[in-house]
């Protein structure tokens, strides 16, 4: 009875797989005909090596290497990791959107220009030396929390 169950198991698997490979196959024709496509899976494959680029930044003090002996720890050193990412991506993202506003008082700028940024960037963060928090006073001087942008037209000479 087990070993009946075991083959049908087995052989419902193994149509997976070819069903997976048929699957792989089209994907890769459509891929190889479809200029379109390339164009857009390289920008996702772009954006993935991004962040993972961003990643090995933030972690480079390290080597790169997860040295705690637990697997407790090792997860969370991991998610330590993804933090400080997205919280980077985030800074990045609202400073881009303030940016972007301060930028539209002064001219137009088009929605399709938009496409080209990413808040994955990392040289302006300050990843190692020393950090200095504003105290609740100072962000509370910004009526947002936010320091100031540079003006608009300095921003244009840069």
């Amino acid at each position: 009875m087990v070993l009946k169950r075991r083959s049908r198991i087995a052989r419902v698997a193994a149509a997976l797989r070819e069903l997976g490979r048929l699957e792989r196959t089209l994907f890769t024709l459509d891929w190889i005909e479809d200029l379109e496509l390339r164009r857009q899976t390289s920008r996702e494959l772009n954006k993935g090596e991004s962040r993972n680029s961003l990643a090995r930044a933030v972690f480079i003090h390290r080597l790169g290497e997860i040295r705690d002996r637990t697997y407790e720890n090792q997860q969370h050193r991991a998610s330590g990791l993804n933090l400080l990412v997205t919280a980077i991506i985030l800074w990045n993202t609202r400073y881009l959107n303030r940016a972007i506003a301060a930028l539209r008082e002064v001219e137009e700028v088009p929605d399709h220009l938009l496409i080209h940024l990413s808040p994955l960037g990392w040289e302006h963060v300050n990843l190692t030396g020393d950090y200095v928090w504003a105290s609740a006073d100072q962000l509370a001087e910004n009526r947002d929390g936010f320091r100031p942008l540079r003006p608009a037209p300095a921003l244009l000479a840069a």
